[in-house]
């Protein structure tokens, strides 16, 4: 048994209980304040400015384009559901896969126009042109979820990971941990959860765990590296994005890259 499989035997064998306890003694409450939910400006230096200038006014007069996108892995099935309960709550009449995921950014570069070329092998979260995720929204300073009842694993455990190895952590180091369980940054770490909601929320990061450890085996089983340079090869050029998930090749759109016959 190599390293994944032995880290999802691990992970099926966590106690929700166990995690339950974790959570409770670092404790939380969601204060809908949307940093989990909204782009980032990246930190820089700021050389040479009045030391009175403070991060909250330089940002204002930033323009929020530059703000780097929020970036949360979403499965491909939670991407199918997505589309089922975004065109559910009526925004507009019909959503597809490019509404609701987008490629994972990390592991591709950009061409000569500034388009997105290579392979990655996750899916992210959309976002909207202020980097903000597409299903956020935000009423006098209060942030919600347009399809919260539906939200994807890593929505719902923010801001807890749990410390295996081949699971996810959020972006910035640890500011807490009790046993396996990692809580990052979040205004709403310290505050008293009551039991039911500790349980619910450990429950959903032992799946998470489970699942993304399942995701990470299903695409190393997968993986082609030959699928983009073959694709380059036919007559339409082949596709510049190519997402490797659990369910195989996929263009940028999600829809499928069938084998050829030598595939």
């Amino acid at each position: 048994m190599d390293g994944l499989e032995a880290e999802l035997e691990r992970a099926r064998d966590l106690e929700v209980d166990t995690l339950a306890d974790a959570i409770e003694s670092i404790g939380f409450e969601c204060t809908r304040c949307g940093a989990c939910c909204k782009g980032y400006y990246p930190e820089d230096s700021h050389e040479g400015e009045d030391d009175t200038d403070t991060a909250s006014d330089r940002r204002q007069d930033e323009d929020a384009t530059k703000k780097e996108p929020h970036t949360a892995t979403v499965f491909p099935d939670e991407v199918r559901d997505l589309i089922d309960a975004a065109g559910a709550e009526g925004e507009r009449e019909e959503y597809d896969w490019r509404d609701v995921a987008r490629p994972m950014p990390y592991g591709l570069s950009e061409d000569a126009e500034g388009n997105p070329v290579g392979e990655t092998f996750e899916w992210a979260l959309q976002t909207d042109d202020c980097g903000d995720c597409t299903f956020y929204r935000e009423t006098d300073g209060r942030g919600s979820c347009t399809v919260h009842e539906d939200r994807p694993l890593v929505c719902r455990t923010y801001p807890f990971s749990v410390a295996l190895g081949g699971t996810s952590q959020p972006m910035g180091e640890a500011v807490d941990e009790s046993g396996m369980v990692r809580a990052h940054e979040c205004e709403g770490l310290g505050r008293e959860i009551d039991r039911a909601d500790a349980k619910s929320l450990a429950d959903a990061l032992k799946r998470r765990a489970v699942r993304e450890l399942e995701e990470s085996i299903a695409v190393r089983e997968a993986y082609d590296p030959t699928v983009r340079a073959r694709g380059h090869e036919e007559a339409d050029g082949g596709p510049d994005v190519v997402v490797f998930d659990s369910e195989g090749p996929k263009r940028a759109d999600g829809t499928p890259i069938e084998k050829t016959n030598e595939g």
